[in-house]
C-alpha cells in the first residue's frame, strides 16, 4: 500500500477523469481497504473537492462541480498542453486572464517539463496579437447567446461613430485576427456583425428571444461580407489556392473549374495583401478600396525593391 499522501494524489487523479468509479474498483486501484477509501474521500471533501457518492451494492463515486474551483491534478502531458495552450492564447488574444493562469502554471511546473514547453514554444511561430476584447464583454455576450437573451451595448463603428445597439446575440467568431459578434440588430431588423474590441457597457435587460435561422451562407461567409470585408477572385482551381491560403480566416468557394473566390472579414489590409499575393496565382482584388490601395502599395514597393537589380 502506498503512503497516505501518494494515495490521496492518486485518488484525486482518478476522480478527475470525470467518470463514475465503483468503490471496489477504486479501492483495488489504490491498494486500499474500503474503510481507508472512505476516509480518504472524506479528506478530499474537507479540502473542498465535491465528491458525490451513490450508496448501495453498486455504489460509486464521482467528482462533480462545486461552488469554487479546487486545486487540479495534471499528468505530464496535460500540464504541457495547458501551458502551451495558455501561452499562445495570451499571445493571440492579449487576455489578462490567460496570462495570469499561465504564470501560475509556469511557477508550479517541474523542471523536467519546462524544457518541453519551452522547446515547443521556440519551434512554433506565434501570431501577432488580435485587437484586445474585454474578457467580461466576451463572457457576457457568450452567456446571453447561450440563454437567448437580448443584449444592449455601446458600439463604435469604423468611422468612430458611437451608438447604443439592441441585439439578439448568436455567435462569436474569430476572423482575420479579430473577434466578431454575429447578431440580429433589433432596431435595424437586419443581421449585423460587431467587432468585440469596439463593444463596451454591455447590459442584459433580462428579456429573451426566439432564435432565428442563421444566414444561409453560414457564419464565416456572412462575417466576411458583413464587416466591410474583402473579396478576391483567383484565376486558379479552388484546390490549388487552398494549398497556399489560410481559408479558416474566411470562406474559399469555387466559381467554376478554373476560378474561385475568397471572402474574409479581415480588416488588416496590409497583412491580407501579402497573404493573397503569396498564393502565387493570378488574382483580382474585388474590394474593399482599402485592400485595393494596399495591394497597389505592395506592388510599388516590390517594383522599387527590384529596380536596377
Amino acid at each position: 500500500m502506498s503512503g497516505p499522501g501518494e494515495r490521496m494524489l492518486e485518488l484525486l487523479s482518478l476522480l478527475q477523469s470525470g467518470r463514475d468509479w465503483p468503490g471496489a474498483e477504486l479501492a483495488e486501484r489504490l491498494g486500499a481497504s474500503p474503510r481507508t477509501l472512505r476516509r480518504d474521500l472524506d479528506r478530499l471533501r474537507d479540502l473542498g473537492y465535491p465528491v458525490r457518492s451513490e450508496r448501495g451494492p453498486g455504489g460509486s463515486y464521482r467528482l462533480v462541480a462545486g461552488r469554487a474551483l479546487p486545486p487540479l491534478m495534471f499528468t505530464d502531458d496535460e500540464a504541457v498542453a495547458a501551458v502551451v495552450g495558455l501561452r499562445f492564447a495570451a499571445l493571440a488574444t492579449g487576455d489578462p486572464g490567460a496570462g495570469s493562469a499561465l504564470r501560475k502554471l509556469e511557477q508550479a511546473l517541474p523542471q523536467r517539463l519546462r524544457y518541453r514547453t519551452e522547446a515547443i514554444s521556440a519551434a512554433t511561430e506565434g501570431t501577432r496579437p488580435v485587437a484586445g476584447a474585454d474578457s467580461a464583454v466576451v463572457a457576457a455576450l457568450a452567456t446571453a447567446a447561450t440563454a437567448h437573451q437580448h443584449v444592449e451595448f455601446e458600439y463604435v463603428d469604423r468611422d468612430g461613430a458611437r451608438s447604443r445597439r439592441r441585439v439578439e446575440p448568436y455567435r462569436q467568431v474569430l476572423l482575420g485576427r479579430r473577434w466578431y459578434l454575429l447578431g440580429h440588430d433589433r432596431d435595424r431588423s437586419a443581421w449585423r456583425t460587431f467587432r468585440l474590441d469596439r463593444i463596451s457597457a454591455v447590459a442584459v435587460p433580462g428579456t429573451t428571444f426566439r432564435p432565428r435561422e442563421l444566414p444561409a451562407d453560414g457564419v464565416t461567409m456572412f462575417a466576411g461580407g458583413g464587416t466591410g470585408g474583402a473579396a478576391i477572385r483567383f484565376e486558379a482551381p479552388v484546390e490549388t489556392v487552398a494549398e497556399h491560403l489560410r481559408a479558416e480566416a474566411g470562406a474559399l468557394t469555387p466559381l467554376d473549374d478554373g476560378t474561385c473566390r475568397y471572402v474574409t472579414g479581415a480588416d488588416d489590409w496590409a497583412w491580407l495583401a501579402v497573404a493573397v499575393a503569396a498564393v502565387g496565382v493570378p488574382y483580382q482584388v474585388e474590394g474593399p478600396p482599402e485592400l485595393i490601395e494596399q495591394t497597389r502599395l505592395l506592388a510599388a514597393r516590390a517594383t522599387e525593391a527590384t529596380t536596377g537589380v
